[in-house]
């Protein structure tokens, strides 16, 4: 397969068009890497192909790009002097790079049109290419048969098996509306939509690092759809996704208008940190108002200047007096706070270093993704909805990140499911209440818990911590139903709980991260070093009471006084887990506010 690219961009390489059509070659690349190596497969194997699919195999084999970057060409509008026709047919008059494009329109198997919106229809440039395929055609008249309009001109050259695909951006917010010159121009050149297309509205955002993360979604997507066009046709979930708007038209246009660096009152030119504020409140959601206005103020100790976001009901404003409160401080370079916002350096990470410091009011740290997430939209009905990502980004900055991801590690990756610390608690405290009340009777409970308490939870992703605990409580149920005195199965009991919370502080994920990630962004959460620290010293203290747990049952069974357990042992978790809801913010947010 031949594959012609034609970039009618003036920035060349460097447009935002241009991005979209790297993406969608690659997947073209995968798609054919793909083929031929289960072509090799099956010739390994002796596997016999089916004809069609070896034959189309066999094109995509010889797969060839061509590039043509109309800027580096010299092509001189048409004249309108009717030479190709009459005088020399088939070749242009004009004395340019105009006829080594015409081969290579002739060579090629797929023509891809890559361009910037211009005006409602294509830069100028490109326009001048398209006017000059004149040559390409006979000048007789013929009827219009499947294309647009009223009378045609027959093809000078078999043109028929051609294959065509525009990619193009545009600046509106929605490609949708904006493709009507476009549409109508290759419909008449194609035939009425006999051609695909990618196009994609708000393109500026794409040359915007801070962006790179939500632009980079939308890539995958094109680069998905150039390995299924490879296939026979792009699929319409791609298709759908390929619609979604990457920011609601109010947060894309507020930052497109911040995006200028100019005062909308005065003209006057704004300083970079400003407008980098305003780009930052514009990506404001409104629709998560927290019911009282958030002031949050930006310091930007570089280059010593301050700015104030007011997050308000009807949007967002931004304060260049500092004359209101704050409700959060945020001081940072503004260099390192671009490189988090473009993904080059984790925010938590960031943190950790102490390459910023957070006074005030933390909870909007934790929920900035809620605040300045941005979600895109679906369609043209703009319904919220958002390709899944947000790998490191600002919410980060100084994340425990309370999010509502459901991703989790405690068994196969991908699968939407949460873990439940219930399946970990329920088999020991019925251990522990049942064989406190009678050694023998009271062992059959939790053996029936450690059956039925994995089942009634089956929806929830279960740990290894879950599966040790139905070991043990077995273990300890089987050791009360042989008569080993409740003065010392109970004890032990408490002493492997222990164990196992502060064993699993010397590996990778602490038992507590397993369970409390999922109020944390799931999965991502475990590559937050604020979170992880926490919760390594949590399930420590955890680990140590259950340590010393058994030393005050001993003596509380052995001294008669064994009624008073279960009160004393409920107790003191109690009390942790008041202290453990207490430490999760405190501990984050005294990080975020020490200096370096």
């Amino acid at each position: 397969m031949k594959v012609l690219v034609i970039n009618g961009s003036p920035k060349g390489r460097k447009s935002n068009t241009w991005k979209l059509t790297e993406q969608f070659l690659e997947g073209m690349r995968e798609s054919v890497k793909g083929r031929t190596e289960a072509r090799l497969t099956k010739a390994q194997t002796g596997e016999k192909e089916i004809p069609e699919t070896a034959e189309r195999d066999a094109g995509e084999a010889s797969f060839e790009i061509e590039e043509i970057q109309v800027t580096q060409l010299e092509i001189h509008p048409c004249l309108g002097c009717f030479s190709c026709w009459n005088r020399t047919p088939g070749r242009c008059c004009i004395q340019d790079d105009m006829q080594e494009v015409i081969g290579k329109l002739l060579w090629a198997d797929v023509i891809i049109w890559s361009f910037p919106l211009y005006y409602f229809t294509v830069p100028g440039g490109l326009k001048n290419l398209i006017d000059r395929q004149l040559p390409m055609v006979l000048p007789f008249m013929e009827e219009n048969t499947g294309k647009r309009g009223n009378g045609s001109h027959p093809s000078r050259y078999d043109m028929s098996d051609k294959k065509t695909v525009l990619i193009s951006t545009c600046g509106f917010y929605t490609a949708e509306g904006n493709y009507d010159g476009v549409y109508s121009l290759f419909d008449h050149i194609c035939a009425d939509r006999a051609y695909t297309t990618v196009f994609c509205g708000q393109g500026e955002l794409f040359r915007v690092p801070e962006l790179s993360r939500r632009t980079g979604e939308y890539l995958d997507y094109v680069r998905k759809a150039g390995r299924e066009y490879m296939q026979g046709g792009i699929q319409p979930q791609t298709e759908e996704a390929l619609k979604q708007l990457l920011y609601p038209k109010e947060i894309f246009e507020n930052m497109a208008d911040a995006s200028w660096g100019i005062d909308r009152q005065t003209g006057e030119r704004e300083s970079d940190a400003l407008v980098f504020t305003r780009q930052m409140a514009g990506l404001y959601r409104k629709e998560n108002y927290p019911g009282r206005e958030l002031i949050l103020e930006m310091y930007y100790t570089d280059l010593d200047e301050c700015y104030q976001v007011v997050l308000g009901e009807n949007g967002s404003q931004v304060v260049t007096d500092s004359s209101r409160t704050a409700t959060t401080r945020i001081e940072t370079p503004i260099t390192v706070w671009r490189s988090i916002a473009a993904g080059e350096i984790r925010g938590d990470a960031a943190l950790m270093q102490h390459l910023y410091r957070v006074t005030g009011d933390f909870s909007m740290m934790l929920n900035w993704d809620k605040y300045f997430g941005g979600s895109g939209g679906k369609g043209k009905n703009e319904k919220s909805g958002e390709i899944e990502s947000r790998k490191g980004n600002v919410a980060e900055a100084a994340d425990t990140g309370r999010k509502n991801g459901k991703k989790n590690p405690g068994g196969s990756r991908g699968q939407d499911r949460e873990t439940n610390m219930m399946n970990l608690l329920i088999p020991w405290i019925v251990f522990w209440v049942a064989v406190s009340f009678d050694g023998y009777w009271g062992c059959f409970p939790p053996l029936a818990a450690c059956v039925l308490v994995p089942f009634i939870l089956r929806r929830n992703q279960k740990t290894i911590y879950d599966s040790l605990s139905g070991v043990l409580v077995t273990a300890f149920s089987m050791a009360s139903l042989l008569r080993v005195p409740g003065q010392i199965v109970l004890p032990l009991s408490y002493f492997a709980f222990g164990v196992m919370w502060t064993a699993s502080c010397l590996c990778r994920i602490p038992l507590t991260a397993y369970y409390s990630m999922n109020q944390y962004n799931g999965e991502e959460a475990l590559a937050n070093p604020i979170f992880m620290r926490t919760n390594r010293i949590l399930t420590l203290l955890w680990g140590i009471l259950y340590l010393v747990t058994p030393v005050w049952t001993y003596f509380l069974i052995g001294s008669g006084m064994g009624v008073w357990t279960g009160a004393v042992n409920s107790a003191l978790p109690a009390l942790m887990g008041i202290f453990t809801q207490w430490f999760q913010k405190w501990y984050p947010a005294r990080v975020a506010a020490m200096r370096k």
